[in-house]
């Protein structure tokens, strides 16, 4: 039986990947940071769909929580075949100028460092096992967004890293990804109850008019036209956890593969990893 951690399965993404993977046979780690105030839509949905999933602690920016919970894994399950970083946070906010350099840091600490952080103490058993790290990306990794600057920065540098780090891993046999899908409709990512259209628009100073402008594309004919819902996402994510040969980077939808081919000849990132295997004298 393949054990399978995934981080940030309180919502969204994360909670429909955890019950379909279970669905589809893999023994399921699921995590977040509170699972007893944050936990009850995954506990519904395990039980509508009739799988057991074992629901542990895990904030991915304390290395003490990584490490416990890493560890209990290994204690548990004797290793670890494959890793799902899905946990991060969104931002919808002021332009770089106006939001503050604490609001930077906090956002580059979960979706990247927080990201890296998991993964680095997961991988020797990732590669005993020979087996799985796939991450969630963003289309906003890979073309940048006006007032998503610090998203984009973190998902671009989580882009990156894992880039460079897939033929190294490569060469152990774990099989490196990053999953990338655009606007996801059913969840509660990026949801402020203290945020709104009037509260970014007050503090954007000079770029208010540029904000509005990029509120009525985003809702009217940008990612309104584009979206999917977790489910749809959740199965690209599974499918690609049993892919004998996945690739680097693996679009969600026509929709999205087709935007970052305007900024990538690459789509899928095969041609990169060759090249850079081959720097590593590995038959490609």
């Amino acid at each position: 039986m393949t054990t399978l951690l995934i981080t940030g399965t309180s919502s969204g993404i994360g909670l429909a990947t955890a019950v379909m993977a279970a669905r589809a046979g893999y023994t399921v780690v699921a995590t977040m940071r509170d699972p007893e105030a944050r936990g009850a839509g995954l506990r519904a949905a395990a039980a509508e769909a009739g799988v057991s999933l074992d629901v542990r602690r895990l904030d991915i920016t304390d290395a003490v929580s990584i490490a416990d919970c890493l560890e209990g894994v290994r204690g548990t399950y004797g290793g670890l075949d494959a890793l799902v970083n899905n946990a991060g946070i969104s931002n919808f906010d002021p332009t770089m100028e106006m939001s503050t350099m604490a609001a930077l840091r906090a956002n580059l600490e979960v979706n990247f460092f927080g990201v890296i952080a998991v993964s680095r103490v997961a991988m020797p058993m990732l590669r005993a096992a020979r087996g799985r790290l796939l991450t969630i990306g963003s289309v906003h990794g890979v073309v940048g967004q006006p007032f998503n600057e610090a998203y984009a920065a973190a998902k671009g540098a989580v882009e990156g890293f894992m880039e460079s780090l897939a033929p190294v891993a490569a060469e152990h046999g774990v099989r490196v990804s990053v999953v990338v899908p655009g606007f996801v409709r059913d969840t509660r990512f990026g949801y402020f109850p203290d945020v709104s259209r009037k509260t970014i628009r007050r503090d954007s100073g000079p770029y208010a008019p540029a904000f509005d402008r990029y509120f009525e594309w985003a809702v009217n004919a940008g990612w309104a036209t584009a979206g999917q819902s977790a489910q749809e996402v959740a199965e690209v994510v599974v499918s690609t956890l049993g892919a004998e040969e996945p690739a680097f980077r693996i679009p969600t939808s026509a929709w999205v593969a087709e935007y970052l081919a305007g900024k990538l000849a690459d789509v899928d990132g095969s041609a990169v990893q060759a090249m850079a295997r081959s720097w590593l004298g590995a038959p490609v």
